[in-house]
């Protein structure tokens, strides 16, 4: 398949296939919930890094409070001098203690906004940022659209290239999407387990990229998890948040695996491994979706690159999944 396309309308060149960089922040919380995926090796980072990019993958998603600061400052030193062969998204909206990685309150003013960047560009050790989200899920539309006049400023000083929001809700996207030049992106919960059309359909109206935030489900369509696995307590998976639906208690939820079972065969066909398949029934949803899979260790990245060698599903294989499932 085409491994490169633009980033919506910004005419951003990116991999079709990008990594999410949540993981490698390591350990941060919210009071005592953990809101990591747990303790985590920066120099295994480092090369997992540096093994997307020789292998083709140059887009990397990340936000200022994973690892409260850490995870962009890990990214950042991983790219060094080749920070102009890749495209970096971060995320901003949630204050933190880079000491304590401690969580703080929400804050999506347009006065933050104009800090938060600063301070991400300072621990990226770059002079600009291609992608800036709002990593703040149910802002209300009034309070977002309040932001859009300080992300044109941003853009016209050079210290952001595009934005957009990352969010879950059509109607929070499509008022973004139409009242920001320089709106790019939504980046929005799709894998194939749960998709959000929707939202996809926003993103095709306004050519705008979408951004597959959790296309492997949490790990649970990379086929490593079964009914007896147990997540450690310091992963944010293993003490369950209420947003978290595919885990419960730390174990997968067995409907979700059932579904996992269910299209195991089909996106394992012709040589794909189980996530390899899960990225390809993106690309053949829609040729818009860049996924962002996570990853902490070069093997993950090097599986997750095959899919690009593998590609989408055939029209018969998209099919097929979607009548396993109940949607066709």
């Amino acid at each position: 398949m085409e491994n490169r396309k633009s980033l919506g309308k910004s005419g951003i060149d990116v991999s079709a296939l990008g990594v999410g960089c949540w993981a490698i922040g390591g350990p941060f919380w919210a009071g005592e919930q953990p809101l990591g995926w747990g303790e985590v090796d920066d120099a295994e980072s480092t090369r997992a890094v540096h093994r997307a990019i020789d292998l083709g993958v140059n887009y990397f998603d990340t936000a200022d409070v994973y690892g409260a600061g850490h995870g962009e400052r890990v990214l950042g030193a991983a790219l060094g001098s080749r920070r102009d062969q890749v495209v970096i998204s971060t995320k901003w909206g949630n204050t933190f203690d880079e000491q304590s990685r401690q969580m703080g309150a929400e804050d999506g003013s347009p006065e933050y906004v104009g800090r938060a960047v600063r301070e991400s560009l300072r621990r990226l050790g770059t002079e600009y940022i291609d992608l800036y989200l709002l990593h703040l899920n149910d802002l209300p539309v009034p309070r977002a659209l309040d932001l859009i006049p300080a992300l044109e400023d941003l853009v016209t000083a050079g210290l952001i290239r595009s934005y957009g929001w990352s969010t879950d809700f059509p109607e929070r996207a499509r008022a973004f999407a139409e009242a920001g030049e320089h709106c790019t992106a939504i980046q929005f919960d799709f894998s194939v387990l749960r998709g959000n059309a929707e939202i996809l359909d926003v993103c095709e109206k306004h050519d705008l990229a979408a951004i597959s935030r959790g296309p492997l489900a949490m790990g649970l369509l990379t086929g490593k998890y079964t009914g007896s696995s147990h997540l450690a307590e310091d992963d944010i998976r293993g003490l369950t948040p209420d947003w978290m639906t595919f885990f419960q208690d730390g174990k997968p939820v067995p409907e979700w695996l059932d579904r996992v079972a269910a299209v195991r065969a089909v996106l394992t066909a012709n040589g794909r491994t189980l996530a390899q398949g899960a990225l390809g029934w993106l690309w053949a949803r829609s040729p818009r979706i860049t996924p962002i899979p996570g990853c902490r260790t070069p093997a993950q990245v090097e599986e997750n690159a095959g899919a690009l060698r593998t590609g989408p599903l055939s029209p018969t294989e998209l099919a097929e999944v979607e009548r396993l499932l109940g949607r066709g």
